[in-house]
């Protein structure tokens, strides 16, 4: 009897022992998507999962879309990226690599004569989104689950759809812009009436005290155009009262912030 009951013993040792040396099952691992806030706060058509929800990532950005804006004024028309031609493309350039990692090999890869030692935004790296490369909605309404591959995002957007689709109007005043933020413009005479600029602040070169502008004129005078860089008092004192940012120049349609730095309506 005694023998039996070791023998059992020792069975039933056997058996757990095994049972303890199983594997566990793995758990079930995260599905990115469903981790992806696809909700859209603000009713604007950009997801949260794009907004920059910290101070120091909208530092971020707005320090290296305008330092990229006008580092583009300094260069020779020979060494622009190809496809800055319009003051759209100048736009979508700075606002896309300001988005990037800026380590060593992007600064080469962009052939840049120096980079500031800044931090770069911290909440994604264009391009790896869930919308990759397609950054700029461009088509109205709010954002939907849908709209991640439905053709709403492009890496392409004009100056309207800039305006209408990618950033809010702040103000008229252009006494209350901030560094990164979009002057617009609709002037009905011309064959594309929507023109953008860009509200610079200090200049990241200039050790002057005022505030610049910086945009591209678009082909001018049968030629391709260039990127200009005025200081406010220049552009308020402008030649042609429609280019001049007032609230009393009905061209002028305001001051627009960028979607993903809103905060609170």
């Amino acid at each position: 009897m005694g023998s039996r009951i070791a023998m059992i013993a020792a069975i039933a040792g056997v058996v757990i022992a095994v049972v303890w040396k199983r594997p566990l099952p793995e758990a079930p691992k995260p599905d990115p998507a469903a981790e992806t806030d696809l909700s859209d706060r603000f009713g604007d058509g950009t997801p949260e999962f794009l907004r920059l929800d910290s101070d120091a990532d909208r530092r971020a950005f707005r320090h290296w879309f305008t330092f990229l804006a006008e580092s583009q004024y300094y260069r020779a028309p020979g060494r622009l990226p190809r496809e800055i031609n319009d003051c759209a493309a100048l736009i979508r350039f700075a606002y896309r690599q300001a988005l990037r990692e800026h380590d060593g090999a992007w600064a080469s890869d962009l052939d840049l004569d120096a980079a500031p030692n800044r931090a770069s935004v911290s909440k994604f790296t264009y391009p790896r989104t869930p919308l990759g490369a397609g950054l700029f909605r461009i088509r109205p309404g709010p954002f939907l689950p849908a709209n991640l591959a439905d053709g709403a995002f492009a890496q392409f957007a004009d100056a309207r759809t800039l305006q209408q689709s990618n950033t809010y109007r702040v103000t008229r005043d252009i006494r209350f812009a901030q560094p990164g933020d979009l002057l617009f413009y609709r002037q009905l005479e011309q064959n594309l009436p929507f023109h953008a600029m860009l509200y610079l602040g200090r200049s990241h070169f200039e050790t002057s005290a005022e505030n610049w502008i910086v945009y591209h004129t678009g082909p001018l005078g049968g030629g391709p155009g260039e990127i200009r860089r005025p200081t406010v008092e220049e552009l308020l004192r402008h030649p042609s009262p429609r280019w001049r940012p007032n609230v009393g120049n009905g061209n002028f349609l305001g001051v627009y912030r960028w979607n993903i730095l809103r905060e609170s309506d």
